[in-house]
């Protein structure tokens, strides 16, 4: 990967539904030469999706909360994970919590509800969410500050 290639992965976490030629336009290359970069960043699994940021209070979902998580039954919690469509973000990790969630619910009590049911699969300790200084940044870092 090249400096373009990193000038392109910039410009779609910034901007996912960034037509080709705007991109050309802001990389100062033909729309197939950028097609291809694209193609290429696709093919080799750097590129993995392309995905809608949704507001959570639009949507209803006014609690956020990381919850470390400790489980001896690893299988059948991984499996309500799966299932459970409060978590968004579910993590497996090293120390004494082998979990970490992160949870979106309605309000305070719906999170006091889904933690309850997650009691049967261990215990855990929760950081409810005051405030948010940014989310999702970018993994691209500047490469020679060409970016």
């Amino acid at each position: 990967m090249d400096h373009i290639d990193y000038k392109i992965l910039s410009t779609l976490h910034d901007n996912a539904r960034i037509t080709i030629s705007e991109m050309s336009r802001i990389i100062a290359m033909s729309q197939p030469a950028v097609t291809e970069r694209l193609r290429k960043l696709e093919d080799q699994g750097i590129i993995t999706g392309y995905r809608a940021e949704l507001s959570p209070s639009k949507l209803g979902k006014y609690t956020t909360a990381f919850v470390l998580f400790k489980s001896n039954k690893c299988k059948e919690f991984e499996a309500f994970g799966e299932t459970a469509p409060e978590i968004v973000d579910f993590y497996r990790t090293s120390g004494e919590y082998n979990y970490l969630l992160k949870v979106v619910t309605e309000t305070s009590e719906t999170l006091e509800t889904f933690l309850e049911t997650c009691n049967t699969f261990g215990f855990s300790s929760t950081l409810v969410v005051l405030s948010t200084r940014f989310e999702d940044k970018s993994i691209v870092a500047s490469h020679d500050g060409l970016i």
